[in-house]
């Protein structure tokens, strides 16, 4: 049906308010009837010709009122469409589905494409998808990237209704309730601007030599000087080349800022200095190693060197030869493959043991754990804190969930027949009804919050201790008011241990205790076979000397029939991947009460296999795969491990995955060895 062209809108009222106006005339003059008959009849006739009038010249300018304002239209629509066509800001028109309507001249230069093309905006600018122009929070703030430059695309809606649709935009799709606008803002030079101020920020690093006192101790006194200044000369070389401020702070430690611009420079370097400064070669048997902490992005020089600081904390807690970058919240490692050299002196653990006492004694109530699904080397541990605590006269619980097959022989021998309290060993709920801030929690054989007992009972005090033998992450139990992290110690019992001599001469622990920490050590260590030194031997003589027998915790730590099968299953079909890793599946028998254990035993009997270098056994239990990794001593896992979310040492490490299969995490562990042997972090 043809719609009537009557006036609308504004216009209307323009037209029709003289021909209103006799409405107003006729009310004024029926008063005048009232006092002057005369004067009312002239008033009427005047408001019937005025309504005649009016009425005719409207009839008569109607159409060329109307068609003026239509050409002014026209001419104002032209105009509008000129000026957005020669706009010179790039701007097309999309529809719902992001397809291209119309676009001006700049955006067609832009884009090197014809007013004709009428494809979907993501096949010019990829990072500009439907979904994302749907989202109106993101709208404004696109950043694509175009031959080399960098623009920022504003998007914006225009909604319109049916009459819109049925007049004004005929190739529309009417499903569609509205049109995209979208800008491009060219800021290639405000780009390069911000990269060029980054670039001059100033990086703040920390150089540590891990090793110095050994190092020089193993060369003869009159080549001391000449190690160091060759160690001076090439660290002094490598970072001058790039424009570096370099100052030797202490002895043994330098001070480095240089501009961020030769960061990039150094991580594709993978830090070259870390293996070049181990060739200085004066006679010394020992090579030497560095740690560097490098701190980035922070607001202010100040905050930039307590990034350098906290870098540098963490890569000698991690074993030293290694290089940490903090840039913010981000951490990224290098390095990292060489074993940390053992500490002959014991004065560290005499600090810390006094330390601990000093902490325990002014607390009312202690907490021990250690990570989820303890092993011996976590029971051991608590056991001789345990003791600790106890010579002191303060109540200890041990915070245990989970009792595995292998933990419970050696738990067992801590029962109230055996004069232990009911107490000793209590749930993590349970912890959480009895601690409070008078409370001290120590964390045994983890560093990682996460990994512990009971990770909400961290927040129930302020007093926590942390005694760990594992590398450092990004992930650390955090606030801790003691920290004693020993990298090349053998195992959390072996710190123990050297702890309780320094402890109190009145401690005195019992067979059953000794047994305990001993067994740790021999489980961490493989019957002293991986990662064993003076003081892991030292520990040792000294359990022994507290009545540890070996032959009784033999039998404490003997494996049951079907564990032994599961084993050897895993060792049995174990498969050999690019000539060096052992790879296999510790199958979950049902009757295994402890298949993550039997697969850590797996992983170590395949090193027995010629040409091995490192081994990895998967296992599937509590919907989570469990990963065992050990190496004797060619191939860092640990570095492996980090790269699957996991961590440890550099010959033993694991890992947990949560939302995949074994096959899927195997396949996971395949492309992780393949990268790295590709980007030279592991050599086979």
């Amino acid at each position: 049906m043809k719609r009537k062209n009557y006036p609308v809108g504004q216009w209307k009222n323009y037209m029709y308010w003289p021909l209103m106006l006799t409405i107003l005339l006729v009310l004024m003059n029926m008063p005048l009837y009232y006092f002057d008959k005369k004067a009312g009849i002239c008033v009427s006739v005047f408001s019937a010709l005025y309504f005649f009038v009016v009425l005719g010249v409207f009839l008569a300018n109607k159409s060329m009122l109307r068609n003026e304002v239509i050409s002014f239209a026209t001419q104002y629509g032209t105009v509008q469409k000129k000026l957005l066509n020669e706009f010179e800001i790039p701007y097309a028109l999309l529809d719902y589905n992001s397809k291209i309507l119309w676009m001006n001249e700049a955006f067609s230069n832009i884009t090197e494409k014809d007013k004709g093309y009428h494809k979907s905006v993501a096949t010019i600018f990829p990072s500009i998808t439907r979904e994302l122009l749907e989202k109106e929070e993101h709208n404004r703030n696109i950043q694509v990237e175009w031959k080399g430059r960098f623009y920022r695309a504003s998007a914006g809606k225009i909604y319109f209704d049916e009459e819109t649709l049925e007049e004004g935009l005929p190739e529309l799709d009417k499903n569609g309730q509205f049109l995209i606008a979208l800008y491009l803002f060219d800021e290639t030079e405000l780009h390069a601007s911000i990269q060029e101020i980054q670039d001059q920020q100033m990086v703040s690093m920390l150089i540590y030599i891990d090793n110095y006192e050994e190092a020089l101790e193993s060369v003869e006194e009159v080549k001391r000087s000449l190690l160091v200044a060759l160690v001076d000369r090439k660290v002094s070389k490598y970072f001058s080349e790039r424009d570096s401020i370099i100052k030797k702070i202490e002895k043994d430690k330098y001070f480095v800022s240089f501009k961020q611009k030769y960061l990039e420079e150094l991580i594709e370097d993978k830090f070259s200095i870390l293996e070049d400064v181990k060739t200085v070669k004066v006679g010394n048997e020992m090579a030497v190693t560095l740690s560097i902490g490098v701190g980035v992005s922070g607001t202010s020089y100040n905050q930039k060197y307590e990034y350098s600081r906290m870098a540098i904390d963490l890569a000698l807690g991690r074993g030293g030869d290694q290089v940490v970058v903090k840039e913010g919240e981000k951490i990224s490692y290098f390095g990292g493959k060489s074993r940390q050299v053992e500490k002959m002196t014991r004065v560290k653990a005499r600090v810390k043991a006094h330390a601990l006492r000093e902490i325990i004694e002014s607390r009312e109530e202690v907490f021990i754990m250690g990570h989820s699904i303890s092993d011996m080397d976590s029971f051991g541990a608590a056991i001789g804190i345990y003791c600790a605590a106890q010579v002191l006269g303060k109540k200890a619980h041990i915070v245990l969930n989970e009792v595995t097959s292998s933990l419970r022989p050696m738990k067992e021998c801590f029962t109230e027949e055996k004069g232990y309290p009911a107490d000793m060993f209590v749930r993590g709920e349970r912890a959480l009804e009895m601690a409070d801030y008078r409370s001290v929690v120590v964390v045994v054989d983890t560093n990682r919050p996460n990994y512990t007992e009971c990770p909400e009972l961290l927040g129930k005090t302020k007093t926590i201790v942390v005694f760990d033998h594992h590398r450092q992450s990004s992930e650390v139990i955090e606030n801790a008011v003691l920290s004693y992290i020993e990298t090349y110690a053998s195992s959390t019992c072996e710190m123990v241990a050297e702890v309780l001599q320094y402890f109190n001469e009145n401690i005195h622990l019992k067979s059953n205790e000794a047994d305990s920490i001993y067994a740790g050590i021999l489980i961490d260590t493989n019957n002293f076979m991986t990662k064993t030194g003076v003081r892991t031997f030292e520990a040792a003589a000294y359990l022994r000397r507290c009545g540890a027998e070996v032959t009784r915790v033999r039998k404490l730590l003997r494996d049951d029939m079907a564990a032994y099968k599961a084993r050897a299953e895993a060792v049995r079909y174990a498969e050999v991947y690019r000539g060096a890793f052992a790879i296999s599946i510790c199958p979950a028998y049902r009757d295994v009460e402890s298949p993550t254990i039997a697969g850590a035993q797996a992983a170590n009997e395949l090193l027995n296999i010629v040409g091995i270098k490192a081994s990895f056994v998967l296992t599937e239990y509590n919907e989570k795969i469990y990963i065992s990794s050990r190496s004797i001593d060619e191939i860092n896992v640990q570095l492996i491990m980090e790269r699957l979310g996991g961590g440890g040492h550099l010959n033993v490490a694991g890992a947990q995955m949560k939302g995949c299969s074994v096959s899927e995490a195997k396949r996971r562990i395949q492309v992780t060895l393949d990268q790295m042997l590709e980007e030279g972090d592991i050599e086979v």
